[in-house]
């Protein structure tokens, strides 16, 4: 496999929740790799695009490391969601030698050294962590309003404050989206994720706010595509927000097109900004 012919290459995708592993698994196949799935707790079906298809745990990394080599991979693809509050949750007695290996040279759960760790782990079985942007790079657009309704004079002044604060946020790696009001900045996301801060932050600033979501300056790609969809602009909706914002180029809007009816029906502004960083 390893060794064979470019079709039989082997790309071990790992898989967290969401529409994103699944469209990875697709683009790979489409050039030329065999897709070995490692799909974690929440992962969709991968049956169409893979395949095999191993369970795997986050507790069980020795596992992940021998269907690795079992499979003859020599790279792989982190692709989804996974849940930071789990992992905050995973008990070290729960935990096999690898995935405890992992953490002490981590030395935490959710910042750049656990990158940093988790390829490490993978290099020493001769697999290359690959940048998701290999698969995904057309989903980090330019800067454009996707929406009909664009923002206001008084809007855009909310965007450039919130992208500044979620650079700022991002850059101290606690989180990549912020809620804001009448300048006031009414939530910023941390271990539960985009949709959960939108809830939490639309809840106190009340019709009207804007969310806006961007990176660190020095964002991993290999780690995580952040992105936003149909699922985000529900949650804005739900919060009465009048502006859903992402960093353009570097935040990527899953399944656009649905995104945009979604916002176009309750007239939020859905939109890619850049201030020129």
């Amino acid at each position: 496999m390893a060794g064979g012919p470019a079709l039989e290459r082997a790309l071990a995708l790992m898989c967290g929740a969401g529409v994103l592993p699944a469209l990875v698994a697709a683009r790979a196949r489409a050039e030329g790799w065999r897709v070995v799935a490692f799909a974690f707790d929440g992962a969709g079906d991968l049956g169409a695009h893979a395949a095999r298809t191993i369970p795997s745990r986050l507790t069980a990394m020795g596992s992940v490391l021998a269907g690795l080599k079992d499979e003859g991979v020599t790279a792989a693809v982190l692709a989804g969601r996974f849940v930071m509050t789990d992992i905050l949750k995973i008990q070290a007695s729960a935990a096999d030698a690898a995935s405890l290996s992992l953490e002490h040279h981590a030395g935490s759960r959710i910042d750049r050294r656990l990158v940093e760790a988790v390829t490490g782990l993978f290099a020493g079985v001769g697999v290359e962590v690959l940048d998701q942007r290999r698969f995904l790079a057309d989903l980090l657009v330019d800067a454009g309003c996707w929406s009909r309704r664009e923002p206001t004079a008084a809007e855009w002044d909310e965007i450039r404050r919130g992208l500044a604060v979620a650079r700022t946020m991002a850059d101290a790696a606690i989180g990549q989206t912020v809620v804001l009001r009448y300048g006031a900045v009414a939530a910023v996301e941390a271990v539960e994720g985009t949709s959960e801060a939108i809830h939490r932050g639309t809840g106190l600033a009340g019709a009207g706010a804007v969310i806006v979501k961007a990176t660190a300056r020095a964002h991993d790609y290999r780690f995580d595509t952040p992105t936003v969809g149909p699922e985000t602009v529900a949650a804005a909706v739900a919060g009465r927000a009048a502006v859903l914002a992402v960093e353009a180029r570097r935040v990527a809007i899953v399944e656009r097109e649905a995104a945009a009816r979604a916002a176009d029906a309750a007239g939020l502004s859905l939109l890619s900004v850049d201030d020129g960083r």
